[in-house]
């Protein structure tokens, strides 16, 4: 069964930087890609970014040049997918959110619980 958790989430000041991580694991032999999205109170979830299983990078407008996808793959099959966010500003507040998206294989998508950001001015 697929696994995932995300960690990283904290209070900073506008202008400051965060990592978020998500762990993956549990996919076996599974292609995935893996989705951040973000959900602000009294707001629909949104696409942040994702890296895609042939390491494509791919950002929403709102981030692209402030954040930046990558992936470490593990020998043990849990991998970390990073969200490293510089430049922060006060609208990135939100819950983060990490998607396992199945690509190749008899696996699920599946959402992790996700992690809070808090940005202030």
């Amino acid at each position: 069964k697929v696994n995932v958790v995300e960690s990283g989430g904290d209070s900073v000041q506008a202008g400051g930087s965060l990592t978020l991580s998500c762990l993956v694991s549990g996919y076996g032999d599974c292609e995935y890609d893996v989705n951040w999205y973000r959900q602000a109170p009294r707001q629909e979830r949104e696409y942040v970014a994702h890296i895609d299983s042939y390491g494509g990078a791919y950002y929403a407008k709102s981030v692209r040049d402030r954040f930046t996808i990558s992936q470490r793959y593990a020998e043990n099959g849990e991998d970390v997918v990073s969200l490293q966010m510089n430049s922060l500003k006060p609208e990135d507040t939100a819950t983060y959110y990490c998607k396992f998206v199945a690509v190749l294989g008899h696996c699920s998508d599946t959402w992790g619980q996700g992690t809070q950001v808090t940005v202030s001015s």
